[in-house]
């Protein structure tokens, strides 16, 4: 089944409305926090490196995953994985494997290290095989991922 995965600028009408209802059935609230946040100006994914990505399948929303600059870390270099979700029908074949890609390729060169929490198990483990390792005494983190440092380029 192919997909397009493309950069969100604008949320349009109703796009969301089935990954919201079907996330909060599940009891998961944060893509209704995602559109709220958008809606408000509160978060945008506007920032330097920040992307909001969805995967579309016949014009159709069927996954989304966001890239911010972590709130939680001192430092502007650090990003933060944020609302990855698939549509249930559209689990197990790859879509939130290529929203994450997409996610990590967008933050390299920009960002030193990514950061993620989940509470979700199958989402740890898809976390963990794209490289991403469990961390410990990290304020709202599970999940670390170190990023090829950039380099500076010098005179000569």
């Amino acid at each position: 089944m192919a997909a397009l995965i493309e950069r969100l600028n604008d949320l349009p009408a109703d796009s969301f409305d089935a990954l919201v209802a079907e996330s909060e059935q599940a009891g998961w609230r944060f893509l209704r926090r995602l559109t709220e946040e958008w809606a408000s100006g509160a978060n945008r994914f506007d920032r330097p490196g920040e992307a909001l990505l969805a995967a579309l399948v016949g014009g159709r929303v069927i996954g989304v995953c966001g890239l911010n600059v972590d709130p939680y870390a001192a430092a502007p270099c650090v990003g933060r994985v944020r609302h990855l979700y698939v549509l249930s029908a559209y689990r197990r074949l790859g879509f939130g494997r290529r929203l994450v890609g997409e996610v990590i390729g967008a933050a390299r060169g920009r960002f030193d290290s990514l950061r993620l929490r989940t509470d979700n198990p199958a989402a740890a483990q898809l976390y963990e095989r794209l490289g991403f390792r469990r961390c410990a005494g990290v304020a709202e983190c599970t999940h670390l991922m170190e990023l090829p440092r950039r380099r500076d380029r010098g005179p000569g």
